[in-house]
């Protein structure tokens, strides 16, 4: 596995703290807690707690990994390190083909957004012009990325902190009364405690992104200090997520929260606040856009990974002359598999598009238990650190299984049971060719 990339100008510990802020709030959080709310009513507030925790979790061990021996690839290259070669393979092409499913599903997304305002332009226009920006930002190279998700996480860390003020001056009735009574008291589980336990993938939905943030966490220029920006970041999320989350549900009852719109603009209506659709609307663009290009940049990182090291065609693995040195070929597959998965959402009925999406996003979640086993290999742990590791896989697992119990969620679950069994179909396939001397990777 290749070491840490010199030529590239190396980040501070808040830098890539904002690069996590940019990957991880995204649609997931915007709108995605609106049907969270509808699933385990206030109860989502505990279920953020949880995810939070995880989350922690998850990215404090890769991190501390990533500081005792920063390697490219990231959870990969430590899965190969623990495990071998088939936990790369697997771990690796898990992690690329869902984040392609849910590229396509967040382009989509975008022109449904963007209809708001152009509703007679048909929705491919839309995906295409948004891809071609995304494709346009990966290709200027590390550098050009990395400033524009900086700017993404300013904005949209801006946006919840305005939410927050708009919110506040409305509960203090500035803005008069709104269409709702205010929604508190209310039965923290009202669907009971199944209902709570199905809403907590929502939850975890918010925080994904971690895993773009660990592949850039070679380019510190303190490796150490990669615990330190996971901490400030994900403290930082989770308390503009509770506090916002608590101000929407003590303006509107979480029953009146539309699961198609987001929460925040549900628990607005009725204050005469004229500009808080179409503000929101630019921020679901903005968040949806940033976390896409986000997964363009991760699976393709992937992709050469995984050349590198013999688990994908080696042509993937080659990079052009000059100072961007892009890998054109991997470039090349991630445009085109891009431009089949916008097809798939556009194409494919919504539902069915949605299922598999779904899916996708829960297939990152093994993915981090899969690195919290990683660490448990490679870490030496204190008793609280494994205590703390095995809670972070309970949490996860309830939250997985939690989908089993909503008819909105199941059938995601059961296709990333299948995608799982066909990726690891796949990996004994591979284990009987790489017994082959002349398959084997190059030496490091």
């Amino acid at each position: 596995m290749s070491q840490r990339n010199g030529a590239d100008k190396p980040l501070k510990w808040w830098q890539l703290s904002l690069m996590g802020v940019a990957c991880t709030i995204g649609t997931g959080y915007f709108l995605g807690t609106g049907v969270g709310i509808r699933i385990g009513g206030p109860g989502i507030l505990l279920a953020f707690l949880l995810a939070a925790f995880s989350t922690f979790v998850v990215f404090d061990l890769l991190a501390r990994m990533t500081a005792d021996d920063p390697l490219d690839g990231s959870f990969c290259a430590y899965a190969n390190k623990a495990f071998g070669r088939w936990a790369e393979f697997s771990s690796g092409w898990v992690y690329w083909s869902s984040e392609l499913l849910i590229m396509g599903s967040q382009m989509a997304a975008l022109s449904l957004f963007t209809r708001l305002w152009f509703p007679n332009v048909p929705l491919w226009i839309f995906a295409s012009v948004y891809a071609f920006l995304g494709i346009c930002i990966i290709a200027i190279g590390t550098k050009g990325f990395e400033r524009m998700e900086h700017v993404f996480a300013v904005m949209k860390l801006a946006a919840i902190i305005l939410f927050i003020l708009i919110a506040a001056l409305a509960l203090f009735g500035v803005f008069g009364t709104g269409k709702h009574k205010p929604g508190w008291p209310v039965p923290l589980f009202p669907h009971g405690l199944k209902g709570g336990w199905s809403s907590m993938i929502y939850a975890f939905y918010s925080f994904g992104g971690i895993e773009v943030m660990g592949l850039l966490a070679i380019r510190l220029k303190e490796p150490k200090e990669a615990p330190k920006a996971g901490r400030v970041m994900i403290s930082v999320l989770t308390a503009l997520y509770l506090v916002s989350l608590t101000l929407a549900l003590s303006l509107a009852p979480w029953s009146t929260i539309d699961h198609k719109e987001s929460a925040f603009v549900s628990s607005l209506e009725g204050y005469g606040i004229a500009f808080v659709p179409h503000l929101f609307n630019a921020v679901f663009i903005i968040a949806g856009f940033s976390t896409m290009i986000a997964s363009l940049f991760a699976v393709t990182k992937i992709m050469v990974t995984l050349a590198k090291d013999g688990n994908a065609p080696k042509l993937f693995a080659k990079v052009g002359k000059g100072k961007r040195s892009m890998p054109y070929f991997a470039f090349g597959l991630t445009i085109v598999m891009l431009a089949g998965s916008i097809l798939m959402a556009l194409l494919m009925p919504d539902s069915v598009y949605e299922y598999i999406t779904t899916a996708a996003a829960q297939m990152l979640l093994y993915n981090w238990i899969f690195t919290l086993m990683t660490a448990g290999k490679l870490l030496r742990l204190s008793m609280w650190g494994q205590i703390k590791r095995w809670i972070g896989v309970g949490i996860i697992v309830l939250a997985v299984t939690g989908t089993l119990f909503h008819h909105t969620s199941r059938p995601g679950f059961f296709i990333s049971i299948g995608f799982l069994a066909l990726i690891g179909g796949l990996t004994l396939l591979m284990q009987k060719r790489w017994k082959s001397p002349s398959l084997q990777p190059a030496s490091k």
